[in-house]
């Protein structure tokens, strides 16, 4: 295993931009879906055949693959933080 500690600029900027992505529009975006599918699931605002497969197949399991994708994201976010402290505590500027 190398003990080569390496933290280009490049490599900083990506870090930012993903740490933007995540806690900027894509986590709102998230939240929206999994708001918006809520209300396609109830049966006093959308019914019929259509609704009920929505409601007994679809939406559960688009809705588990939304929550996961939130708290995949959360955990990426947060090791890419401890990723930049640890590089920048070890001096692995170039």
């Amino acid at each position: 295993m190398s003990s080569r500690v390496l933290s280009t600029e490049e490599a900083q900027q990506a870090i930012a931009a993903l740490e933007s992505l995540i806690t900027g529009g894509f986590m709102d975006q998230i939240s929206q879906m999994n708001t918006q599918g809520q209300t396609l699931s109830e049966p006093n605002v959308w019914d019929g055949p259509l609704a009920e497969q929505f409601r007994g197949d679809t939406w559960p399991a688009v809705h588990a693959s939304l929550i996961k994708a939130q708290q995949e994201l959360e955990d990426l976010r947060g090791q890419l933080q401890q990723i930049s402290q640890n590089i920048f505590s070890a001096g692995g500027q170039n």
